[in-house]
C-alpha cells in the first residue's frame, strides 16, 4: 500500500450542495438489523463509526419506500412512517456529528426473493410483468395505478430524506430489483408505455421516478442512481452491449435529474467494452462519465482479492493492491470510489489506508453483526 501515492483518494469533492473531504464512499450493503423496519441505536452507531474513521460519503443499506410489496425481508429498514424516520434522524445526526456525509439508498425489491429468509409481504409481490427472470414467474404485473403510487412513494421518500437533513439521495436501480426489472427485457414484457423493444423505451419508469424525486427536492440536492449491467438473477446479463446503446440508456436518466451514476461491477478493473478500447480500457463508471458528462462512482471488489459475490459462498478475501484503482482515479476516469466488504469488516479502513497502516481482510462471518 505504501508503494503508490493514495493522494487522489483523499482529495475533496464537491457537487451542488455536497461537499466531501475525500473520494471514499461506503457502498450500500443490506444488513437486516432493523426489526420491524426500524433502525435502532446499533444501526446509528454502525454508520457513525465509519464517519468517525474518515469515510467521505456513506450510502445506507437499501431502505424501502411506502409500498406493501417493496421489501422481501422484515428486518430491512423502512423509509416511511414515524418510527423508522425517527430512527433515520438519529442515524444522520450521528454521521453529521462525526463530520461525515450520508444519503439513504431508496429501494423497491420488485419480485426478487431474499436469500436470507422465506418471509413474504402480506399484500403480494409486484414487478413489471410478474417475472423474476426470463423463465420464472413470481407475483403480479403492476397496474397503472400501482406504478403511479410507486412513483409517488419514491418522491415522498426523497422529500423525507431532505427534511431529515441527508446530504444526497441514492435510487437503487441495479442488481435485478424493481427499477432494473423495468430496464431488463427478460423481466419487462409490457406492451404499454412502460415496456418496449428498446432499452430507452423501457427506461420510462426510471425516468418518471427520477423526475418525481427531483421535483420533490428541488435542483440542488444531489441525486445518485445506482446501476448495473449484471443481475443477481443472471450474472452475465447486459443491458447495453455498445457505447451507443449505453448512451441511449444513461443520457436520458441524467437529463431527467440524476447528478451521479453509481456504476456497479463485480470487478471494477474489468473493461466495459474491450472490443472498443482494449483490455485496459474504461470500466463501467469510466464509460458512463465519458458518455453523459455526469460524475460517477466506481464499485466492485475494491481493495480485496476476491469477487464480492464469493462472500455469499463463504469465501474470505485479503487486502489487494489499489494501484490500478488510483491510476484510473488520477486520470479522472471516475470521480468517487465505493468500498463495500472492506468497510463492513473494518470501520477504520479509510483511516488506516490514509495512515498507511496494515489493513484487515474480509471474513463472511463479519456479516452476522454490526461491527
Amino acid at each position: 500500500m505504501t508503494e503508490i501515492s493514495l493522494d487522489a483518494l483523499f482529495e475533496p469533492f464537491e457537487l451542488k450542495t455536497l461537499k466531501l473531504k475525500n473520494r471514499v464512499v461506503m457502498s450500500p450493503m443490506t444488513r437486516s438489523f432493523s426489526p420491524e423496519g426500524v433502525p435502532g441505536a446499533d444501526v446509528a452507531a454502525y454508520y457513525q463509526r465509519r464517519a468517525d474513521n474518515g469515510v467521505g460519503l456513506i450510502i445506507s443499506e437499501g431502505t424501502v419506500i411506502d409500498r406493501p410489496a417493496s421489501r422481501n425481508d422484515p428486518n430491512i429498514p423502512l423509509f416511511h412512517g414515524d418510527a423508522p424516520l425517527n430512527g433515520w434522524q438519529s442515524v444522520i445526526d450521528g454521521v453529521h456529528a462525526a463530520g461525515g456525509a450520508m444519503g439513504p439508498q431508496i429501494w423497491h425489491v420488485g419480485s426478487v426473493k431474499s436469500p436470507m429468509t422465506s418471509w413474504e409481504p402480506d399484500n403480494g409481490i409486484e414487478s413489471p410483468s410478474g417475472l423474476v427472470d426470463a423463465s420464472e414467474a413470481r407475483g403480479t404485473a403492476m397496474t397503472d395505478e400501482a406504478i403511479v403510487d410507486t412513483i409517488d412513494a419514491f418522491a415522498r421518500a426523497a422529500a423525507d430524506a431532505q427534511r431529515l437533513g441527508f446530504d444526497v439521495i441514492e435510487i437503487h436501480g441495479a442488481h435485478g430489483y424493481l427499477i432494473d426489472q423495468f430496464f431488463w427485457s427478460a423481466t419487462n414484457r409490457r406492451s404499454d408505455r412502460y415496456g418496449g423493444i428498446t432499452l430507452r423505451e423501457r427506461s420510462r419508469f426510471a425516468i418518471e421516478v427520477i423526475r418525481a424525486m427531483r421535483r420533490a427536492v428541488g435542483a440542488e440536492l444531489p441525486i445518485i442512481l445506482r446501476l448495473s449491467q449484471w443481475k443477481q438473477q443472471d450474472y452475465a446479463a447486459r443491458l447495453a452491449d455498445t457505447p451507443d446503446a449505453m448512451a441511449d440508456w444513461l443520457v436520458p436518466l441524467v437529463e431527467a435529474g440524476v447528478d451521479i451514476l453509481h456504476c456497479s461491477q463485480r470487478r471494477f478493473w474489468e473493461p466495459e467494452f474491450p472490443d472498443v478500447d482494449g483490455l485496459e480500457g474504461l470500466n463501467f463508471a469510466g464509460w458512463a462519465k465519458k458518455l453523459t458528462g455526469a460524475a460517477t462512482i466506481t464499485v466492485g471488489s475494491v481493495g480485496l482479492s476476491g469477487d464480492f459475490l464469493s462472500a455469499f459462498g463463504g469465501e474470505t478475501s485479503q487486502p489487494a493492491s489499489l494501484a490500478n484503482l488510483v491510476q484510473r482515479l488520477e486520470r479522472r476516469e471516475f470521480d468517487l470510489v465505493a468500498v463495500g466488504r472492506a468497510l463492513l469488516s473494518d470501520p477504520a479502513w479509510a483511516e488506516k489506508l490514509r495512515r498507511s497502516e496494515p489493513l484487515a481482510g474480509f471474513n463472511p462471518s463479519d456479516m452476522a453483526a454490526l461491527h
